[in-house]
C-alpha cells in the first residue's frame, strides 16, 4: 500500500473534525496515511521535506492555497507528488487543475489520479538585504496584489466570512486609494527590455482568479511558458477596464500602459522603494529586488483523470 502524508490546516475557512475524519477513513482504504496538524506554516513545509526525503508516494495538502503552497515548496524538485484536498477561502491551484470543490470527492479522485508535472516560479525576494527563496503554483505578484493580500489579510475574520468579497473589497481600496496617483517605482528586466511600472503579476497558467469563478486572462494565449504584464500606472479607470475584462472573459493585452511578455523564463524586478511580493496569495515581504524564474518539471501534481 502506497503511503502518504495529510497536512492539514484547521484554520481553512471550509475545515471541520468531522470532515477531517471521513476523508482519512477515505484515504486509508487505498493509502497507508500519516495525519499531521502542523502549528505554523514553516512546520508545514518541514514536515513535507521530511516525507520527499523518506520517499513518500504524496503529501496530500488539505486546506486552501496557503498550505498547498507550503507544503509545494516542501517537496519541490522530488518524486514525491502533491495532492489537494480543498477546504481553502479560494482554492485557486485547486481549481486550476480541475479538483472538486467538494473535499470527499476530491479524497477519492486522488486514488486513481495521476501524477504529472505542473509549473512552478522559483522567487528569490531581497528583503532587509536579506536573500529570502520560495516558489509560487499559480502566481507571483510585486505590487498592487501583494497590497491587496496585505490589507486583507489584516481581517482574517472577514477573509473567512466573505471569501472572495473580502479580497474585492481590499483590492478597490488599494485601487480608489494610493494607487490612483503612484508613479511607477518598479523596473522590470526581461530578455533585454526594461519596462518601469507601479505592478507586476506573472502567472503559470493561462487563468486563475482570487475573485471566485471570473477568470484572469492577460493574453490570447495559451502561452507555452509563463505570462507576465507590467502595469506602468493603475487608476481606477484602468481597474474597471481590467475587471471588465475578466468578467466577458476578455484578455488583459491591449490596454493603455499595460505590456504583456509572454513565455517568460526569467524576471528581474528592482523597487524602490521596496515593495510588497506575493506567491500563491502568501506575503514574502517588501522586497527591494525579486528574481522570478519559471520552471516546468520541478514539481508533481497528483490530477483528477
Amino acid at each position: 500500500m502506497r503511503n502518504i502524508v495529510l497536512i492539514a490546516n484547521p484554520a481553512s475557512s471550509g475545515f471541520t473534525g468531522a470532515g477531517f475524519r471521513d476523508i482519512v477513513t477515505i484515504l486509508s482504504e487505498s493509502f497507508d496515511v500519516t495525519r499531521i496538524w502542523p502549528e505554523t506554516a514553516e512546520e508545514a513545509t518541514e514536515v513535507a521535506t521530511d516525507a520527499a526525503l523518506r520517499g513518500v508516494y504524496a503529501v496530500v495538502a488539505m486546506g486552501g492555497d496557503g498550505v498547498v503552497n507550503r507544503v509545494a515548496n516542501g517537496i519541490v524538485d522530488s518524486p514525491t507528488a502533491l495532492g489537494i484536498v480543498p477546504v481553502g477561502t479560494t482554492n485557486v491551484l485547486a481549481r486550476i487543475l480541475g479538483v472538486s470543490k467538494k473535499p470527499r470527492n476530491a479524497a477519492r479522485a486522488l486514488v486513481d489520479a495521476i501524477a504529472a508535472p505542473r509549473p512552478i516560479a522559483r522567487i528569490t525576494a531581497t528583503v532587509n538585504d536579506v536573500e529570502r527563496t520560495s516558489l509560487a503554483t499559480f502566481n507571483v505578484g510585486v505590487g498592487f496584489d501583494a497590497d491587496v493580500v496585505e490589507v486583507a489579510e489584516k481581517r482574517p475574520s472577514a477573509k473567512l466570512m466573505f471569501g472572495s468579497m473580502h479580497y474585492a473589497k481590499a483590492a478597490a481600496s488599494k485601487l480608489f486609494g494610493t494607487y490612483g496617483s503612484k508613479q511607477p517605482n518598479l523596473r522590470v528586466e526581461h530578455e533585454g527590455r526594461s519596462l518601469d511600472g507601479v505592478t507586476l503579476l506573472c502567472q503559470l497558467h493561462h487563468t486563475y482568479t482570487y475573485f471566485g469563478r471570473v477568470p484572469l486572462k492577460f493574453g490570447p494565449g495559451p502561452f507555452p511558458g509563463a505570462t507576465a504584464i507590467v502595469i506602468e500606472h493603475l487608476s481606477p479607470l484602468t481597474g474597471a477596464d481590467l475587471a471588465g475584462r475578466a468578467a466577458i472573459h476578455r484578455p488583459l493585452d491591449g490596454i493603455e500602459g499595460i505590456t504583456l511578455l509572454d513565455d517568460v523564463h526569467h524576471l528581474v524586478v528592482k523597487a524602490d522603494p521596496a515593495t510588497q511580493v506575493q506567491a500563491d496569495g502568501e506575503l514574502l515581504g517588501a522586497a527591494s529586488r525579486v528574481v522570478i524564474s519559471p520552471d516546468h518539471n520541478a514539481l508533481s501534481i497528483l490530477v483528477p483523470r
